[in-house]
């Protein structure tokens, strides 16, 4: 049930972060296309770059859960057994330090918006908070991600993040495409 709920968020954060990519793409064509047009939208680089920010920080558990994450594997892919999973561990517990220590900062900050009414500057005025939510929850979303595959990797199972080596040429060549490579 646990399982279900928290997969069920990082997909939701993940289809978040796709649908502020998509509504990016729209602002900046309405605002490329637009001037000629004399259309105008009232602080649409402002809104554009707080969906910027929504996006990328609701976009990272996601990624994570999905092995998509830039890792640097030069040490720990020349390591096995024990000492590789207690290295696993070890910088999972670094990684939950970090980001739960930016996501918490983050929501002080968020409610300290809140909390004293702070407003944006600009053309369009509305609470600070309200643009803050998107990198806030991203943040805690990332958090609840790490303890998640911190505990996961304490009961002894091997991270759910690592993707299989490839074992033939094939499967090399899948993986350099499905990278971008």
């Amino acid at each position: 049930m646990i399982r279900t709920a928290l997969d069920t968020l990082y997909l939701v954060a993940g289809w978040l972060a796709g649908g502020f990519l998509i509504l990016i793409f729209v602002l900046m064509m309405v605002l490329s296309a637009g001037r000629p047009l004399g259309i105008n939208v009232p602080a649409g680089d402002d809104i554009v770059s707080w969906c910027m920010a929504a996006m990328a920080f609701l976009g990272l558990a996601h990624t994570f859960r999905s092995g998509e994450m830039i890792r640097v594997g030069l040490l720990i892919d020349n390591i096995s057994g024990r000492t590789r999973h207690a290295i696993e561990i070890a910088a999972l517990v670094v990684g939950c330090g970090f980001v739960g220590f930016f996501a918490w900062n983050a929501v002080v900050m968020t409610y300290d918006s809140w909390r004293f009414l702070d407003m944006t500057q600009g053309v369009l005025a509305i609470p600070l908070w309200i643009p803050q939510l998107g990198f806030t929850s991203g943040l805690v979303i990332l958090a609840i991600a790490l303890v998640d595959e911190l505990v996961w990797v304490v009961g002894g199972r091997a991270p759910r993040y690592e993707k299989p080596k490839p074992t033939t040429a094939e499967e090399v060549v899948e993986q350099a495409i499905q990278s971008g490579v």
